[in-house]
């Protein structure tokens, strides 16, 4: 069975690139360009990776990672930040918050599947355990 990753981001160029590549992966893929929408698609499909930019309209993508981290049953659900706001500070505090990696932007193809292929992986190892 295919993994499921969501992209969550209001760039429509950005959500169009990564959905090509991830697909070309093999991956199945979700798409939300809003915070409400992001948690409504994480909490129905629970997917195995969220892709999560942090300037979103509604609710940021830092309230979204803060929010998904506080529900135990979704302790599994591998966030990625990836954005362009990369300074040391933001970076730390999207850790601090729970996310398992920080991508910014812009970022080599190569670059991207080969942390989204680590995480899931790692994911993978997790639930073996």
């Amino acid at each position: 069975m295919p993994r499921e990753i969501l992209i969550v981001d209001d760039e429509p160029g950005v959500v169009v690139a990564i959905q090509f590549l991830m697909e070309q992966q093999g991956y199945n893929v979700l798409v939300a360009e809003r915070g409400e929408d992001a948690l409504d698609l994480i909490y129905k499909y629970k997917p195995d990776l969220v892709l999560l930019d942090i300037m979103l309209p509604g609710i940021s993508g830092w309230e979204v990672c803060e929010i998904v981290r506080l529900n135990p049953d979704y302790r599994n659900v591998k966030i990625a930040f990836i954005t362009a706001r990369g300074d040391e500070a933001e970076i730390a505090r999207g850790l601090a918050l729970g996310a398992d990696a920080y991508i910014t932007k812009p970022f080599a193809n190569e670059q991207l599947i080969a942390k989204i292929n680590a995480l899931l992986e790692n994911a993978f190892e997790e639930t073996r355990k």
